[in-house]
């Protein structure tokens, strides 16, 4: 019998038979120190509102995460305090379960690049605001630190538009080797394929319906819908914009990603040996630059047939 249910069992006998507490506790074989004990330890003040605050602005986070950004803010508290407290205020979300798929062949594993904006990922996520009209979203993400390098929503981005996201992103960060593209209309258009031969970037086409061959931005595509998308209610473009913007800041410099060992993408592109805005292209360094300036074209990059794809 454990220490728990002894210490009900005396309480059981003194309330039936009126019995002392040292008879009780002789009876069930518990000692009377143990029956006495009483915890000293004591939740932070203010812990348990913090979290339940935390809880309300990121529904989606869950306890470890929330129980990381406590800490950032002082609260020491380990994560099984942290669990009990989340659940006794009935903070947890139910989530629907995911039937299992059956067992496939093991597929090896793409390793992500030790440089950032060696090599990026994109792909597009759509959503509709309140008059009913759909706008698409441009996720740009870099596969080496996570961090978001672009995200622009609109009604419509051709192969065009898409380019010139590319290029504000590379006047910024440099120009990546190598990006890696679904089959979609915008990324197999004609404007792409000529923007990639002219600034030197190889177009990496995945296979059609593997959306796992493009893991990093999918995986940033379905934090983006939770955390975002599916908590807003967009009343126009520029609105939408407006919280975006916001929440990708939130992304790269606030959000702890377990992936990254529980840091920032921003903490790990500071600490990279490569930082951004500096990658190597021609023999030349690409600083960053302001929206608007001048972007130059590089004709002839690092062979990209090196990266790791």
């Amino acid at each position: 019998m454990s220490p728990a249910s002894k210490r009900k069992f005396v309480e059981y006998v003194r309330e039936t038979h009126a019995a002392s507490e040292r008879r009780a506790c002789r009876l069930v074989g518990l000692p009377r120190s143990v029956w006495t004990y009483r915890s000293v330890r004591r939740e932070p003040e203010g812990f348990r509102e913090r979290m339940r605050e935390l809880a309300a602005e990121r529904p989606r986070f869950g306890c470890p995460r929330i129980h990381i950004m406590l800490r950032r803010e002082g609260f020491e508290v380990n994560h099984k305090r942290a669990h009990r407290i989340y659940v006794v205020e009935k903070l947890q979300l139910s989530r629907r379960r995911k039937r299992k798929a059956p067992g496939r062949a093991p597929r090896e594993a793409v390793a992500a690049p030790s440089t950032p904006h060696a090599r990026w990922s994109m792909d597009f996520v759509s959503d509709s605001m309140h008059p009913g009209r759909a706008f698409r979203v441009l996720n740009v993400v870099d596969d080496c630190s996570r961090f978001s390098v672009a995200m622009e929503a609109d009604f419509s981005l051709s192969g065009e538009g898409v380019g010139r996201v590319l290029d504000r992103a590379a006047a910024r960060y440099g120009w990546p080797q190598v990006i890696i593209v679904d089959n979609g209309p915008e990324f197999t258009s004609k404007a792409l394929d000529r923007w990639a031969y002219e600034r030197g970037v190889r177009l990496h086409f995945i296979e059609p319906g593997k959306p796992t061959q493009n893991a990093f931005v999918e995986s940033m595509n379905g934090k983006f819908r939770e955390e975002c998308l599916s908590q807003q209610w967009f009343t126009s473009l520029d609105h939408a914009r407006a919280v975006i913007a916001e929440w990708r800041d939130d992304y790269n410099h606030v959000r702890p990603h377990k992936s990254l060992g529980d840091r920032t993408p921003a903490s790990v592109e500071a600490g990279a040996s490569n930082p951004p805005g500096r990658l190597l292209l021609n023999g030349a360094s690409l600083r960053e630059q302001e929206d608007g300036e001048h972007v130059p074209v590089v004709t002839n990059p690092a062979d990209p047939s090196k990266v790791q794809v």
